[in-house]
């Protein structure tokens, strides 16, 4: 019951995710020279929050070094027992994610508001119910913030530096166990995070949702909704493939699971 809880939850995230970077996404058919061409551009995120300016191609680079430096401030973090850092961090990350993604559905001030009050209800209550609720919208505003300068390329070279990390940091210094240990321990945990039992809880990173998500709507953004949801599902599927082979009370990293499935669903879209 509860691995089917994680993958329903993955899913639903993709989806919710993908209408919130589709809320962003602007297309428009042109002529030129007689060739029909399609423009795309992206609407503004709020209270004039900028994207970063960087190359699609080769865009992977500075995702990945935010990567390596957020993790490295989170362990330091840990480390020196810094929790009103790590409570503070985390709220505002939530309040700015939340605040894209309820964009789509409500002016820029309503907005803001809400993502603030549920920001704070998350951090202040840490109550499993709520959190998971909001992370279904946190990783489409993020998403938001990053498809626009991604292409299949770049995210696919993401994808494989996240993977080859994720295994390192797992399976070799064993340092994201650590900190997810941390973060589950303190009830802020970035994923999914689902009690059960006695002091028992299943979890799902959140790196493991966002980066999938980030290559689904590079596929939405390029190819149109029915490919996103066929990769999304695909995803899912290995991910339900993962929990189910994995052992209990054992660490796994994600990535390289999840994707693989990315490109096996890439490959079927092709294919389909």
């Amino acid at each position: 019951m509860v691995t089917l809880l994680l993958v329903v939850l993955f899913f639903a995230a993709h989806v919710i995710g993908l209408a919130i970077v589709d809320g962003y996404l602007m297309k428009e058919e042109v002529v030129v020279d007689g060739v029909t061409v399609t423009n795309i551009t992206w609407g503004a995120l709020p209270y004039g929050v900028e994207r970063p300016d960087v190359d699609e191609k080769t865009s992977y680079l500075p995702v990945f070094a935010m990567i390596l430096i957020a993790t490295g401030v989170l362990f330091l973090v840990m480390k020196l027992r810094f929790f009103r850092v790590w409570n503070f961090w985390f709220f505002i990350s939530v309040w700015l994610c939340l605040t894209i993604a309820l964009r789509i559905l409500f002016g820029e001030t309503v907005a803001l508001i809400a993502a603030g009050v549920l920001a704070l209800a998350k951090v202040w209550w840490r109550q499993p119910v709520l959190h998971n609720f909001t992370e279904l919208f946190l990783y489409g505003g993020l998403a938001a913030v990053f498809v626009p300068f991604l292409n299949l390329w770049s995210v696919s070279i993401l994808l494989l530096l996240v993977s080859a990390y994720d295994a390192i940091a797992v399976w070799g210094t064993k340092h994201m166990v650590a900190l997810a240990q941390f973060q589950s321990h303190t009830n802020l945990f970035a994923g999914f995070l689902i009690p059960y039992g006695k002091d028992k809880r299943a979890v799902l990173g959140g790196g493991d949702i966002g980066f999938t998500l980030f290559f689904s709507g590079v596929i939405l953004k390029t190819m149109g909704w029915t490919s996103s949801l066929m990769v999304s599902g695909v995803i899912t599927l290995a991910l339900l493939l993962l929990l189910v082979q994995a052992r209990k009370n054992t660490y796994y990293p994600a990535m390289p699971f999840l994707t693989a499935g990315c490109f096996v669903g890439l490959l079927l879209v092709h294919v389909i």
